[in-house]
């Protein structure tokens, strides 16, 4: 059968092999999703099968809605894990400070790198980085698939919920003929396609509902309607009973609208903005956006973070996208 990644199919099992008898920290990003955690799981528990001591270290929680799928897999927080004497891999981090200062001061070196991002420039000893590929999630199933590694049913729903999210429930352009086909070995390992989408899509709280009405009012066009923005002020929060994480996706609302080329939401903190990009298209680059904030990402989806009032960054982002429009105009 052919190969998924077939320029990995001996450094990979090599590099595994090296980790026996060593001690591994998988460290991800800043407010992990669906991804994120997927390959984490995914990846500790291949190190645990193969009896390499292994233990996920995330700078924030695991979500809620993502519980249910971590198959008694612990992650920890950094000040739940003091042992430092640890070999590094990164997952699904564009760039290693994307995991927080704290771990990335702890774990300065990254020992292996698996990530997708079009921003990730392989800063690991050894890089499985695939900008073409949909998910992190997507790069590790290949890779286990490839090389007939252990592969039990709640690695199987980890990595499927991570394509899933990465893929918009497979309908963004990253969605291939791969997708499908190690989705459809995924499911073979026990993946299961209904018990995921019923977990991550259908236990939505009244508090996220209200939250996304705030959101949903708040919409702004500029760039003659090609741009929508949507923001969740100071406070809103606790104005609505909502958490953080009751605000993934919904940037995709501002996205879905006809005529919009570029949905934006803006997250306002005291004193700080975060912000998130999605592209109907790779053409808009979206992540090129993202960096003139010190963020990144993917050409249809990206974000920042940003020490700055909104009052004040909001003018600089409109002119940045009107500069991004000319740019995009002339090539």
């Amino acid at each position: 059968m052919e190969k998924f990644y077939p320029q990995h199919a001996e450094e990979f099992p090599a590099l595994l092999e090296d980790l026996k008898g060593k001690k591994v920290a998988v460290i991800s990003h800043l407010r992990p999703d669906g991804d994120c955690i997927g390959a984490q799981v995914a990846f500790c528990r291949l190190l645990h099968h193969l009896g390499i001591e292994a233990v996920a270290i995330n700078p924030d929680p695991v979500p809620r809605i993502l519980e249910s799928f971590l198959g008694g897999t612990p992650i920890l927080l950094p000040e739940q894990f003091t042992d430092d004497d640890c070999l590094a891999v990164y997952i699904d981090c564009a760039e290693a400070v994307r995991a927080g200062r704290l771990l990335h001061e702890r774990f300065p070196k990254a020992f292996i790198n698996i990530d997708h991002h079009i921003s990730n420039d392989s800063y690991g000893e050894h890089n499985f980085v695939h900008t073409d590929s949909s998910a992190t999630s997507e790069i590790l199933a290949g890779l286990l698939l490839d090389n007939d590694m252990p592969l039990d049913p709640v690695m199987a729903q980890a990595l499927y919920i991570g394509i899933a999210t990465d893929t918009g429930q497979f309908r963004f352009p990253s969605t291939t003929r791969q997708v499908f086909e190690i989705c459809c070995r995924l499911i073979e390992h026990g993946a299961d396609p209904a018990k995921a989408a019923a977990e991550l899509y259908e236990r939505t709280s009244m508090a996220k509902l209200d939250l996304l009405r705030h959101f949903l009012a708040s919409f702004k066009f500029e760039c003659g309607g090609r741009v929508c923005i949507g923001f969740l002020p100071l406070g809103i929060y606790e104005t609505t009973g909502a958490s953080q994480e009751d605000s993934e996706g919904m940037v995709d609302y501002a996205r879905a609208i006809e005529g919009v080329e570029i949905g934006i939401l803006l997250e306002e903190r005291d004193g700080a903005v975060k912000g998130s990009f999605r592209a109907k298209d790779s053409i808009h680059r979206v992540d090129l956006l993202a960096r003139q904030f010190n963020g990144g990402g993917h050409a249809c989806a990206s974000g920042f973070n940003l020490t700055e009032p909104l009052s004040s960054f909001y003018p600089k982002l409109i002119d940045a996208l009107d500069r991004h429009f000319q740019a995009l105009s002339k090539s």
